[in-house]
């Protein structure tokens, strides 16, 4: 547990040199026994599964084409079946997919000891309702608040459902100050989900425009700018929200100082500060969160998170200082869904094998972000790679939807975001191998733009 603890305040320079060092010594932070365990682990599950024999995907596209909702525009595949690192499609293709659900399968899938807690825990009870207790939402409470520095835990299912909660509690908090104490600050390029209130605060003018007016007073300032910062609080600002590292707006981090400073402004505003984690937390970064990153850590008052906690299984939290906490009453917040056992019992086991990874992660996330950043020195159209962890994104200077469909049809799954950064959140126990294979592929592909270029 001591060499987990002191990773997590590993610089990036030092990781990334770490990793050159240790190229051929894979799992190096691991004791022999357990590098065994995740080979063996890697051996058995990167083996193909039989053919799938499902409905054409073409049938159905169309079906859904047909009574679905055209909200998505998604990309031409149909996934049948998932295993490990790799998914595949209705005619049994194999994807390396490092793209993962957008940050929810951290583990891969068909995780053996996931796939052992889901059937043990079905086979017992799904359901319950917050009208009564059950076994596992007070140990994940427990496991959760002892992870963060903080203190009480309330349980949802989405990142956008825990992003409606803490604004609540901001403005409960704000209110019991003074009811004019309700404005929200938040970030240009932010992006905090798709309920009215997350729109409110999201900083990306595109996804507002066509539900305004929405929830008034909230102010956006740019991200790193400490002056716009000051400027922006007052004795009305209840609180502020910031993404420790934008996922949605092109994986931008924020400068350890500008948190430094958003947590002085809030103190002395009396405001909460709240961290939205649901991307960029939970072990992406290599740590149990971004806000520990720092060193000193910046604690929030409040944390929201969800996508991998539970692996799949819906399932998102709010994370609150008891000063925080204390403004949510009894009957004033709740949710059917939240904190059910069957999403509480996977995430305790998630959990559990995250305090393994995290050594893991820093050290195959260094590697992954050298050998990205070679591959930039060798195409002048990239533009920088950033990022930490294994949440990483390559900003070019030409679109990149063609080449993530490029890569598809390769076998690499990875996205676009702000229109021209590939984004790769791989999952957590991906090997040097896996992304050597990925960045095999991107080499393929960024030398076929540059000829076309020419």
């Amino acid at each position: 547990m001591r060499r987990a603890t002191d990773a997590l305040h590993s610089s990036a320079q030092f990781l990334t040199v770490a990793c050159a060092m240790n190229h051929f010594n894979k799992f190096a932070f691991y004791s022999p026994c357990c590098r065994r365990r995740i080979v063996r682990y890697h051996e058995k599950m990167t083996s193909a599964p039989p053919p799938v024999t499902d409905s054409s995907a073409q049938t159905i596209i169309d079906l859904e084409r047909d009574y679905l909702l055209q909200n998505y525009a998604r990309y031409p595949l149909v996934l049948a079946k998932g295993k490990g690192i790799y998914v595949y499609d209705t005619a049994g293709r194999r994807y390396l997919d490092f793209i993962t659900g957008i940050g929810v399968n951290a583990l891969g899938h068909a995780h053996p000891r996931i796939l052992k807690v889901l059937r043990q825990q079905a086979g017992l009870m799904i359901h319950s309702s917050n009208l009564y207790y059950h076994p596992y939402q007070g140990k994940l409470a427990k496991k959760l608040a002892e992870m963060s520095g903080l203190a009480r835990v309330f349980f949802s299912n989405t990142g956008t459902e825990s992003v409606e909660g803490a604004l609540k509690m901001a403005k409960a908090h704000g209110h019991a100050i003074d009811p004019a104490k309700h404005e929200i600050i938040s970030l240009e390029n932010s992006f905090h989900g798709r309920t009215l209130g997350a729109l409110s605060v999201t900083g990306q003018p595109k996804y507002r425009h066509d539900f305004e007016p929405l929830v008034p007073g909230v102010r956006f300032v740019p991200p790193n700018d400490v002056a716009a910062l000051e400027a922006a609080f007052h004795a009305n600002t209840a609180g502020m929200i910031v993404e420790l590292i934008q996922g949605e707006g092109g994986i931008y981090p924020l400068a350890p100082e500008y948190a430094a400073k958003a947590r002085e402004l809030a103190d002395r505003h009396n405001a909460l500060l709240i961290a939205d984690e649901t991307q960029c937390g939970v072990g992406r970064p290599g740590t149990y969160f971004a806000y520990q990153r720092a060193t000193p850590v910046i604690l929030p008052d409040v944390v929201v998170a969800a996508k991998p906690v539970s692996c799949g299984i819906p399932l998102g939290f709010i994370l609150a200082n008891e000063k925080a906490a204390a403004a949510i009453k009894p009957g004033m917040h709740g949710t059917t869904f939240g904190g059910g056992p069957l999403a509480c019992r996977v995430a305790l086991e998630f959990l559990d094998i995250l305090d393994e990874l995290l050594p893991h992660i820093q050290e195959v996330g260094g590697y992954f972000h050298l050998k990205l950043n070679e591959l930039a020195q060798k195409h002048s159209f990239v533009k920088e790679v950033r990022g930490f962890g294994l949440m990483l994104g390559v900003e070019l200077a030409i679109p990149g939807k063609q080449l993530v469909l490029d890569a598809m049809a390769a076998g690499l799954l990875m996205n676009c975001t702000h229109e021209t950064v590939l984004r790769f959140l791989p999952p957590y126990n991906v090997t040097e191998k896996e992304i050597d294979q990925a960045v095999k592929v991107l080499a393929k592909l960024f030398a076929k733009v540059k000829s076309d270029a020419v």
